[in-house]
């Protein structure tokens, strides 16, 4: 049975005003234990690396194991809408060496394939960094021709671009830049964003002392028919201090305030919302918590 059928009748009672969250679980011993280890916290979302992140190619996916991830998942309740892979972060897709670049857009592809395979519709990424030895909108350029390139390769996967804290020579720190990508993408309906709190906060975006203004800066140069999924962190960083720390839910400077009123905001309804908090114990409880806010 195709993936999107497995989860027909589970789709067609989903309540689309709830919230969807869950971590960025381990797929150690296999992708298959992914929906495993986010069932177990209490999750109802949950983001994986479908290879080992830190290796620029890992041995295919066997039948047996997307088979099984594929019935885990369906076990568990996870629909593909509310599972958000994440690319290696080896990936470049921005990078000035060619030498690189071209094993970055190779190890894209693959991953999206992976998802492909997995009948999974999102794949996350940071965009990218120019490494100082290029202009920004040289970088940019760069990305959209990378992305692009994979698009062109692959079908029904949505390239979700994830904003930076813009921390040393990452680009995708300010809104404006996303954009930018996104308006030299071929085929819109496969591009997509990933808003990081920590990383916003951090990029200068003042969710806490100004959530209405950060939040709808995101829809006045971005909008939201882009956003797809949402990673739900603290930060350590003070504002504007693009430094990328992320904390525990409450625990840092965003705030307990600020997480009651996002549980509340119906504009992230029915999308990934990810779990990337340094402390795994606090996982089952953060989630709990955070849907006592609903």
């Amino acid at each position: 049975m195709a993936f999107a059928g497995i989860f027909l009748t589970i789709f067609a009672k989903t309540n689309y005003d709830m919230k969807f969250i869950g971590p960025h679980v381990s797929a150690s011993g296999g992708v298959e234990n992914a929906p495993l280890n986010a069932t177990a916290v209490g999750a109802n979302a949950f983001a994986l690396f479908t290879k080992n992140q830190r290796q620029w190619v890992s041995a295919p996916l066997t039948a047996k194991s997307i088979e099984l991830f594929k019935e885990n998942c369906a076990k568990g309740g996870f629909s593909p809408k509310h599972i958000l892979p994440h690319d290696s972060y080896l990936i470049n897709l921005g990078s000035p060496d060619e030498e690189g670049l071209q094993k970055s857009r190779a190890a894209f592809l693959d991953e999206m394939q992976r998802c492909e395979q997995l009948g999974l519709t999102m794949l996350n990424f940071h965009p990218g960094s120019h490494l100082n030895k290029i202009p920004v909108e040289q970088c940019l350029d760069t990305i959209a021709e990378s992305i692009n390139l994979a698009l062109s390769k692959t079908s029904g996967v949505t390239a979700v671009i994830e904003n930076t804290a813009g921390q040393g020579s990452n680009v995708g720190n300010r809104l404006e830049e996303i954009r930018y990508i996104i308006d030299r993408i071929e085929d819109k309906s496969r591009v997509g964003v990933c808003i990081d709190t920590c990383h916003f906060y951090s990029a200068g975006y003042d969710i806490v002392g100004d959530y209405d203004g950060a939040f709808g800066e995101l829809e006045r140069v971005i909008g939201l028919e882009y956003l797809k999924a949402i990673h739900l962190n603290d930060t350590k960083k003070p504002l504007g201090s693009r430094v990328d720390r992320h904390d525990s839910v409450g625990i840092g400077l965003l705030g307990i305030d600020f997480f009651k009123r996002f549980m509340k905001d119906n504009r992230f309804n029915d999308m990934p919302i990810v779990l990337e908090t340094p402390d795994e114990s606090c996982w089952a409880s953060e989630i709990s918590l955070l849907h006592s806010f609903e």
